[in-house]
């Protein structure tokens, strides 16, 4: 669509429009003494044209969830977006805040924030992140627009990408996704500059960007970056094509600068005065730093109301729909969990009390997600190939196909990295809750957009199963054992790692209740035994650890940690001990990071006060040092693992229980 109906361009130049956005990035990386100039620079006139004459958006209303998405993937740019958002008009983008760039708690932070700016779609600066996020964004609009209409869901998703997010590997992860999907509401203007920080780009890199996109299923062509009739002409075709469009934008980075225009000099440091007086010469700018004329700043301003119309348009269409699907359509992108869903969750877990299972928590996974999806319909689920591993497609979902989009599965094909980013862009943009899965190992491929996920506080749903040595003869390269502590230790990730049903079913109800970051669930290939046999109407997981079994009466001379699959090993060595007359206790311990973000009162009546403690999980120690202290005893691993079924595995390795009887027995003579 071209919003183009203003006499916005009859009043003021492109050249006029273009150059306060070069202006105001030059001044805020000068004044900060630092950034990037060059992109913003070499790309303000794709922007322009781009806000000018075909982005839907309303600055008065930059959470209207029909408007179209703007992602700056290449986001040490953000001089350039930030520019764009204060002369659109978007409340809080002041020039004071253009003044603050890079400064602690501004609103202009280095790289753009979406948690921290409105009108900031994602947060980028990682390259390639903001790519394969605006495919997840692409992905959602299409699959509202199946659900609800296109009276509900009907937008484009643009992205302004550079050398640097094309050569990252995630970028073909992401476009070959794309391709295949054939997602045609997706653009991506690559700003075709030439340059990298080390010097002209052909140092490293050769690659025909257009031929690869055509490989992956894209429409692609060529145009020149500094012409806005030319720039405008491709966005048209585009817009009107049935694949995802590449248009490579040839540009000058550091456009105007007189002696760092086309080098590498112009990326990443201020321009300095001499350099940013001859830029501004030479584009014709005459202002003070800071300062944009009231004919241009007005015209900018009126091209920021220009989607006012469609806002109010789509606004009637949504309050005509079914009081019902509105009700729903508002819900989901809310974020709110239908009101059924409790109730379903406990009748889950009351069922699995009366009739315990000893099955697999992937297996107990799938029995969640079956009553999960008969009541949370946003929930989208999918798999990096592994669907038969992670049993996450449950009663039979309608897979998304190429150009088909009413599904609730998604099949990522082996891209775990842009599986996660893509899950990131489907939060982000509202209406679904993603879940993807692979193996636990594999996360140290998903885990950049895992991080951007943590950052941002995305509510994605990572669902990571063969957890540990227990899946056996695959062997060391496909057995975790220092994973758990590294995604633990990543902040506001939120490890689970469920020891049966029963946990896993509330670790599933955590994650879909949470709604200010993302979750992992750690699940075992092998078979477990229910070790909850009681009911409770409380998550007992809620608190990351509590007291699954008691010591009984007298004194309680230790007390057993344990995770997952090794909860079922406490318990057994709980008995073992209690044949020697030594009284322990079993903690189970499902989220650790968790349980110590909790009060310290709660944390002090969970680990008691046994003289011996003991930590068992088949994975490194890392961690548990702040619950069993460094003289605490600890039963798991120390190295790799090895190839061998996995019985075999644990009795090699001591994690069995009576290797955690003989070291409690073993410590204080007891």
């Amino acid at each position: 669509m071209i919003l183009s109906d203003v006499a916005t361009t009859d009043r003021v130049s492109h050249a006029e429009l273009a150059g306060a956005v070069r202006a105001l990035a030059m001044d805020g990386v000068e004044a900060a003494k630092s950034g990037h100039p060059g992109l913003p620079m070499g790309a303000a006139d794709i922007a322009t044209v781009l806000f000018t004459q075909f982005l839907k958006y309303d600055a008065a209303d930059p959470f209207w969830p029909d408007r179209d998405r703007f992602v700056l993937s290449a986001g040490h740019g953000s001089m350039l977006l930030y520019a764009l958002l204060y002369l659109s008009g978007l409340e809080g983008m002041t020039v004071d805040e253009l003044k603050r760039f890079r400064k602690l708690d501004s609103k202009t932070p280095g790289h753009p924030e979406h948690f921290m700016t409105p009108g900031v779609e994602t947060t980028t600066g990682p390259l390639g992140q903001g790519v394969a996020t605006a495919v997840g964004m692409a992905m959602a609009e299409r699959m509202l627009a199946a659900e609800y209409g296109a009276g509900v869901s009907d937008h484009y998703t643009y992205v302004l990408a550079s050398d640097g997010d094309l050569m990252e590997g995630i970028s073909q992860e992401a476009i070959a996704l794309a391709g295949h999907l054939k997602l045609n509401r997706l653009v991506v203007l690559f700003d075709d500059n030439g340059i990298s920080i080390d010097g002209p780009l052909s140092l490293a890199d050769s690659v025909d960007q257009p031929k690869r996109f055509e490989a992956a299923g894209w429409r692609a062509e060529r145009i020149d970056g500094h012409d806005p009739e030319a720039i405008a002409a491709a966005l048209k075709r585009a817009q009107a094509s049935d694949r995802p469009s590449l248009i490579a934008c040839r540009t000058t980075i550091g456009y105007g600068a007189p002696k760092r225009a086309g080098t590498s000099k112009a990326h990443g440091e201020p321009l300095g005065a001499e350099e940013l007086a001859g830029a501004k010469a030479a584009i014709g700018w005459t202002a003070a730093p800071f300062e944009i004329p009231e004919h241009i700043l007005s015209a900018w301003r009126e091209a920021g109301r220009r989607g006012a119309r469609e806002r109010s348009s789509w606004t009637d269409r949504l309050e005509a729909l079914d009081p019902a699907q509105k009700a729903e359509f508002t819900r989901r992108m809310h974020r709110k969990l239908p009101e059924g869903f409790g109730a379903a969750m406990a009748e889950l877990k009351n069922s699995l009390v009366s009739a315990p299972q000893e099955v697999a928590t992937r297996k107990a996974s799938e029995i969640a997600l079956g009553a999960i999806t008969k009541v949370v319909p946003e929930l989208i689920l999918g798999s990096a190939d592994l669907t038969p591993s992670n049993n996450t497609r449950v009663n039979n979902p309608v897979a998304v196909a190429p150009g088909e989009f009413g599904g609730r599965y998604i099949h990522y094909g082996i891209r775990e990295h842009g599986m996660a980013a893509a899950m990131n862009g489907m939060a982000i943009h509202g209406g679904f809750r993603p879940a993807g899965a692979t193996f636990l190992v594999f996360s140290d491929y998903a885990r950049p957009a895992i991080r951007i996920a943590a950052l941002g506080g995305i509510p994605s749903i990572y669902v990571f199963t063969h957890d540990s040595i227990g899946l056996g003869e695959d062997g060391p390269t496909h057995q975790p054992v220092e994973h758990l502590a590294a995604l633990r230790s990543m902040p506001n990730l939120r490890v689970f790692r469920p020891a049966d049903a029963v946990e896993t079913a509330e670790c599933w109800q955590l994650a879909l209740e949470r709604t200010d970051g993302p979750t992992l669930l750690a699940l075992t290939r092998q078979n477990l035994p229910q070790v909850r046999l009681t009911a409770s109407d409380a998550n007992l997981s809620a608190q990351g650890a509590y007291e699954l079994l008691p010591a009984g009466e007298g004194e309680t001379h230790a007390t057993i940690f344990a995770s997952g699959s090794e909860v079922s090993v406490a318990v057994e060595a709980q008995a073992l001990l209690k044949q020697k007359g030594v009284s322990a206790r079993v903690v189970s311990v499902p989220s650790l990071e968790l349980f110590l973000a909790q009060p310290e009162d709660t944390k002090r009546k969970v680990i008691g006060a046994a003289p011996v403690k003991v930590a068992v999980e088949a994975a490194v120690r890392f961690g548990w040092d702040a619950v069993i202290g460094s003289d605490g005893i600890f039963v798991g691993m120390s190295g790799f693992g090895a190839s061998a079924p996995y019985k075999d595995l644990y009795r090699h390795f001591g994690i069995t229980a009576e290797a955690v009887a003989e070291r409690v027995l073993r410590t204080h003579n007891l």
